[in-house]
């Protein structure tokens, strides 16, 4: 799995975010647009690009991007 092509994808879920503000560094829970319906497309978006499975567990216990990929990397 490609670390900017994951970017690219997380970034696209999100409508009133520039996606250039983001890095694999960028902590998504704190984000104003993030939501509960952002959680479930990302979700959705790994699932679909990626097949691979993720939960509100792992949304949870990751506080960065770069986090949450290398999570999906151990999966």
């Amino acid at each position: 799995m490609d670390k900017n092509q994951f970017l690219q994808s997380f970034a696209e879920q999100f409508d009133e975010t520039d996606p250039s503000t983001f890095t694999m560094g960028t902590r998504f829970k704190e984000m104003d647009e993030w939501s509960s319906m952002i959680a479930l497309m990302i979700i959705a978006m790994v699932d679909e690009n990626y097949n691979k499975k993720i939960t509100g567990a792992d949304l949870r216990e990751t506080d960065t991007i770069e986090q949450l990929f290398e999570r999906l990397n151990e999966k």
